[in-house]
């Protein structure tokens, strides 16, 4: 057993992905090498055979064909009528992808995945509409050529010479639940189309001279064969890690040429796929066709299972090399480069500097067609930037007149012919670092040269020199010119470049300490639109959950993008579609393409948290842009996540100690209603069975048994009851002024016989104390106390209650004479549940309610409550009340 096997985040991964699956409907393509085959028939055939199993079938779009047969196998099944658009004045027929989700039956048909659909659609491919079918839970069949597949078209092309442009990604034909090869010998296929089966006669004729000979049809029979043999060992990947393949992004045109032939080779090594782009110091200057071209292969390597990273620097090979190291690539794919020639032979190629930097590993080179017509073109390029030229050379110009002018000064004060050198160098330097263009420092260090020898070199003013010592000066100045401009002009890059790396380095961490310091997920939400605005210069808005019950976003508006894109009710729409589907839709993206925003899942895994949407303003995205985007997204996700554990850890908490007290609570009153029940029973029952022959003084006895047991459980009852008032936060004061010493005389007389066999002694400062108090509440403290004063002191002791005031609060304290309580148990005393472990007289402890009832009518009014010890002896309960002045009556 492999460690990916053994790996437990591995493992529950595919449980949840297995789990996902049994939700999601199934897909089964039938897969034809051309048209006409018969891929739409065998697909009407199976429908038939499922309806008749008793499957629920309906025919989403079936292509309207010219096959009377194909079309005759569409009777006997429910049609679900076409969406009808009109494009061009042209009245187009598509797939109604929201009826079929209505109608939501087992099975739908739907013809010609690889179909491009009209504009005004939710999605721009019909593969896009069967995933959304598909999640739904419904199953689909569908069917597909060859040549449509993406990381065949290139093949194809060389083949047929016809360049496909319907095509699907290669995840959707592998991810198939099923595919069904329809196989139809091309013989007797160019016989059914010459019989007009599959075309009419004069398309069949234009058919069979193009794309419909022989020859095509055997090679794109056998490019069908080889591709179901591959999907087939798609299902066994032992190999998975073995191998990993790499290829550089790029503008050229040949680079999608040479991302489906490293897709392929992925495929059949079985390996990992990454597509690896080096950000130089000109990629400001790319055109807007290299940016577009750029982010089509970028996506088109997506499509295709690659793993996009983005690296930056001036040496593209030492980039590639250094990464191929860390990330165990084995294998490198690149187009071919064309080197030109110097005087002094051959220079390296790209390929062939890579084989010296990294020797360990494979490099396949890819013939490219368009790769010197694409160089030629960059080559030219300077003459479309001339207002850029025109400024580095007036700069260059500046620069070499105020050098001149220094020397003249310099010359005149009676300086040396070194320092006249050193100020041209300086000029040189000056050059560098304020022009963009090489081609101006280069011509600044040869200027400079020229025009210290003419103006200050004898003869003056000619180019000619009397001192043959001059010539070696001219040469190493201008050396010292032309590297001291290599050596500024590399600090620029690198120094831009250094730049680039921080900013993305303090974005990010900035990022995570203010996550760090969010309250809650609508602040982590509040500082990712924050982040985002100032990394894109954008306009941001974050749906904190669906958006469809939370329809009003936060909004953050940028610095440079005051003015903020009106978002009706279709941005909302998308934004809720994003929310649902867990999938990016809007501007630049293949799901509805005509609003003005980007909208974005913020997930973890198949888990949504919320939907950014970013105001494009009709701009696309830069690469890096896109990669700092996607990480502040995925941390965003992953503080949200955090922010959900801890809040339902919290609620389980909760929960948790809601059922324990329930638990304790159920236990304690079983415990301690069973003896005084069994008491009042049992004397009751006494006194019904033998009442006449027990004496008075008996009878009297067993009266005042009934009545305490009752009267104990009178008091339980109340106690409980006042914990469930205060467990529900329903507990209401009635705070009124109250004198002390009558509270306290209520509740002694509420104990009776309990205090008989104790002597209680009050002691007042006054008697005329008065508190602001909830009377019938703080005379059940008096008695919770008191009758806890007098179980756990043996009788015939006292137990004193003292009354004081200090500033302007009534201290109350209940002293007794007993055995005291242990230090280890005085931080316990006030928790619910918790009792001494002494014994009592009448065997019933009580369920330690008492006390913490107490302290919560305490602290309710204000007040506190502590226990303290009696010295030599027992323990002092001490509570305060806030003090109400006494107005007496002037008479």
């Amino acid at each position: 057993m492999n460690e990916e096997q053994r790996n437990p985040d591995v493992i529950l991964r595919k449980l949840e992905e297995e789990e996902r699956q049994k939700y999601r409907g199934k897909l089964k393509i039938f897969f034809g090498y051309a048209a006409g085959v018969g891929k739409t028939y065998a697909m009407l055939e199976a429908a038939h055979v499922a309806k008749e199993a008793g499957t629920d079938v309906v025919a989403g779009y079936i292509e309207p064909h010219t096959r009377p047969e194909t079309m005759m196998r569409v009777d006997g099944l429910e049609v679900l009528p076409p969406l009808q658009m009109n494009y061009r004045n042209i009245e187009l027929k598509e797939f109604d992808l929201d009826g079929a989700l209505i109608r939501k039956p087992q099975l739908v048909l739907v013809d010609e995945l690889a179909h491009t659909n009209g504009e005004g659609c939710r999605h721009l491919k019909r593969y896009q509409d069967i995933e959304e079918v598909l999640k739904s839970g419904i199953d689909v069949y569908t069917t597909v050529n060859v040549q449509h597949i993406e990381s065949l078209n290139d093949v194809v092309a060389s083949l047929t010479g016809v360049v496909v442009k319907e095509r699907i990604p290669d995840f959707v034909f592998d991810g198939a639940s099923q595919v069904e090869l329809v196989d139809l010998e091309p013989v007797e296929l160019l016989e059914r189309l010459k019989l007009g089966k599959i075309y009419k006669e004069k398309q069949a004729g234009r058919a069979m001279q193009n794309f419909f000979t022989e020859d095509n049809l055997i090679a794109l029979r056998e490019v069908a064969l080889r591709r179901m043999a591959d999907r087939v060992n798609l299902i066994q990947e032992k190999l998975s890690t073995a191998e990993h393949l790499l290829i550089c992004l790029s503008p050229s045109p040949s680079n999608e040429k040479v991302i489906r032939r490293a897709a392929r080779m992925a495929k059949a090594f079985h390996g990992k796929f990454t597509a690896f782009f080096v950000e130089t110091s000109a990629f400001s200057d790319f055109s807007k066709e290299d940016m577009e071209r750029l982010r089509c292969h970028t996506r088109l390597a997506e499509q295709l299972g690659a793993k996009t990273v983005t690296s930056y620097g001036d040496d593209i090979v030492e980039q590639i090399a250094e990464y191929a190291k860390a990330a165990k690539v084995t294998k490198v794919v690149l187009g071919r480069t064309y080197t030109k020639r110097s005087r002094f032979g051959v220079m390296e190629s790209f390929s062939e500097k890579l084989t010296k930097l990294a020797p360990q590993i494979e490099i396949f080179v890819i013939p490219d067609c368009y790769e010197k017509e694409y160089v030629n073109k960059r080559k030219k390029k300077w003459k479309y930037e001339t207002n850029y030229i025109l400024k580095d050379i007036l700069v260059s110009c500046v620069v070499l007149g105020a050098s001149t002018a220094i020397s003249y000064l310099f010359a005149y004060w009676g300086f040396s012919e070194a320092n006249l050198i050193m100020v041209y160098l300086l000029g040189v330097m000056v050059t560098s670092l304020f022009t963009k263009h090489r081609l101006c420092s280069t011509l600044a260090s040869v200027l400079s040269v020229l025009v210290f020898n003419y103006c200050f070199t004898e003869p003056i003013k000619t180019f000619s020199v009397y001192d043959p010592g001059y010539i070696a000066t001219f040469v190493i100045m201008f050396i010292m010119a032309f590297v001291s401009t290599t050596l500024m002009q590399k600090i620029k890059q690198h120094a831009k470049q250094a730049v680039m790396k921080s900013y993305r380095t303090e974005i990010l961490l900035e990022t995570s300490q203010k996550f760090q310091k969010a309250a809650d997920g609508e602040a982590i939400a509040a500082y990712t639109a924050q982040q985002l605005s100032e990394l894109l210069e954008k306009n941001i808005l974050f749906y904190f959950g669906n958006p469809d019950t939370h329809p009003e976003p936060i909004e953050w508006r940028s610095v440079q993008e005051r003015e903020m894109t009106p978002y009706d009710q279709a941005e909302l729409g998308v934004a809720s579609w994003v929310y649902k589907n867990n999938k990016h839709a809007g501007f630049s993206t293949s799901t509805l393409p005509g609003v003005k925003y980007l909208y974005l899942a913020v997930r973890s895994g198949e888990k949504v948290f919320g939907v950014v949407g970013i105001d494009m303003k009709g701009k696309p995205m830069q690469t890096f842009e896109q990669g700092l985007m996607g990480a502040i997204l995925n941390e965003c996700a992953l503080a949200l996540e955090k922010e959900m554990l801890i809040k339902e850890r919290k609620e389980s908490a909760i929960q948790l100690q809601k059922e324990q007290l329930r638990a304790n609570l159920l236990r304690s009153i079983s415990h301690d209603l069973r003896t005084p029940l069994t008491s009042i029973s049992g004397n009751a029952g006494v006194l019904i069975s033998n009442g006449d022959e027990i004496n008075e003084l008996k009878k009297q006895q067993l009266y005042v048994d009934i009545y305490e047991d009752a009267m104990w459980l009178i008091n339980l009852v109340e106690n409980l009851l006042s914990v469930t008032r205060i467990e529900n936060g329903t507990m209401a004061l009635s705070l009124q002024g109250e004198l002390v010493d009558e509270v306290i005389t209520e509740a002694l007389g509420h104990l009776r016989k309990k205090k008989e066999d104790h002597e209680i002694v009050v002691h007042q400062e006054n008697d005329l104390f008065m508190a602001k108090m909830d009377t019938k509440l703080i005379i059940q403290v008096f008695i919770n106390l008191i009758d806890n004063a007098i179980k756990y002191t043996p009788p015939g002791t006292t137990i004193q209650i003292r009354t004081k005031k200090r500033k302007d609060m009534i201290v109350i304290e209940v002293i007794d004479n007993g055995q005291g309580i242990k230090d280890e148990e005085k931080t316990k005393l006030f928790d619910m549940f918790f009792t001494m472990g002494q014994s009592v007289a009448d065997g019933r402890r009580g369920m330690g309610l008492g006390l913490a009832l107490c302290k919560s009518i305490i602290e309710a009014h204000g007040g506190e409550i502590s226990v303290h010890d009696n010295k030599p002896r027992g323990t002092i309960f001490r509570f305060t009340l806030k003090a109400e002045e006494v107005h007496l009556d002037e008479g």
